[in-house]
């Protein structure tokens, strides 16, 4: 059972590295990538643990990304072992974080471990690990991102660890993510008795016409690599907790999943123009979570195709489908990004794991890669 891959994953899940915790995850594979000649830098910042490392001087530069905080694990009680202390059963290894990502950070460093032992790849391998992903993302590899562009460091290609897989391993990969744009609109209207409707104005009557308008649109069509934006109210709030006042505010909070073939500024355009349109009396905030990102091909994207072909035999699907990820901050320095992991199907569930036969494999697929883009 015991493998490089394995017992690294089990050393990771173990820590209770629970956003934005890192738990010494970060300490503990900065030792390993220290050993193989890596330069460290610790860019921790607001409670978040940063790791910065590279090893070489030259270009390229391909960069190995993922994240060492989990989602709490919720009901213990639910969980058919303890979700931190990694436990094998069927041939799965058990323990949150498994799948997302702690597996994927092991079989990153064991491949950078491979590579610095053996006839090491020409560029330069660089890694950007953080504690905070499953958070706010604020402090995190944004924050890195942020500092790396100010330097000039280029990044010309990363693989982002994320578990992309659906039902074998490398069978599909992520070449790009939607946008996502938050909005949080509050209507006014005048509170009064409800049997005088004519003293007050009911700001629920008000907006409903025109949130049914914004749900009705077709914002685009998507293109080749996206499907059509989407527009979905998360959260509707008004009232004051009595059945015969008319309430003052409505609140609705929305959110655009959105393809490049819209941008955001005309995405908030359009809601402006519909709810001015309605005559609202209202009060609109944004929140831009991150850009859409694509990478319809190159260099990166042809080695990860090419090494799944020869490990796996695998010809993986390309999706920009699923949330977000870290990719969307990495990407705006110009870099191809390609997320490539294991099965996704457990992910944030109760009794998260990963299959164990999946681990060296993995590995092997990141150093395999590494190899084909910066040659050796």
């Amino acid at each position: 059972m015991s493998s490089p891959v394995f017992d690294l994953t089990c050393e990771l899940i173990a820590r209770r590295s629970v956003t934005p915790a890192d738990e010494g995850c970060l300490d503990l594979i900065g030792a390993r990538l220290a050993r193989c000649g890596f330069t460290l830098e610790r860019i921790d910042h607001e409670g978040v643990s940063n790791l910065w490392a590279t090893r070489g001087t030259t270009g390229p530069v391909l960069c190995f990304a993922g994240h060492t905080d989990v989602v709490p694990a919720g009901d213990l009680g639910a969980w058919r072992s303890d979700p931190f202390v990694p436990t094998v059963r069927d041939g799965h290894l058990y323990g949150r974080g498994a799948a997302d990502m702690k597996s994927s950070l092991a079989a990153m460093v064991v491949a950078l471990e491979r590579l610095c032992a053996g006839s090491a790849p020409g560029g330069t391998l660089a890694v950007l690990f953080t504690s905070d992903e499953e958070g706010v993302a604020i402090h995190g590899t944004r924050r890195v991102v942020e500092q790396l562009r100010a330097r000039g460091q280029a990044l010309d290609y990363c693989l982002v660890g994320e578990p992309s897989s659906q039902r074998r391993l490398g069978d599909l990969l992520r070449n790009g993510r939607r946008g996502s744009l938050n909005g949080r609109l509050r209507v006014h209207g005048v509170q009064g008795h409800v049997a005088y409707p004519d003293k007050g104005r009911n700001p629920i009557h008000q907006a409903l016409p025109a949130l049914d308008a914004l749900r009705a649109i077709e914002w685009d069509r998507g293109n080749e690599f996206f499907p059509a934006t989407s527009f979905q109210i998360s959260n509707l709030n008004a009232g004051t907790g009595a059945e015969n006042v008319i309430p003052p505010t409505l609140e609705a909070w929305f959110n655009f999943r959105y393809s490049t073939a819209s941008t955001a500024e005309g995405l908030k355009a359009q809601v402006i123009e519909v709810l001015d349109r309605h005559r609202l009396d209202y009060e609109l905030t944004w929140q831009l979570s991150g850009e859409p990102f694509l990478t319809a091909g190159g260099r990166l994207l042809d080695a990860v195709q090419a090494t799944l072909a020869a490990e796996l035999g695998v010809t993986p699907e390309l999706s920009t489908g699923g949330g977000t990820s870290d990719g969307r901050f990495i990407a705006t320095l110009g870099t191809e990004v390609i997320e490539l992991g294991p099965l996704n199907e457990t992910i944030h569930k109760i009794d998260e794991c990963v299959k164990v036969e999946d681990l060296e494999p993995l590995a092997r697929l990141y150093e395999g890669i590494a190899r084909r883009v910066l040659g050796g």
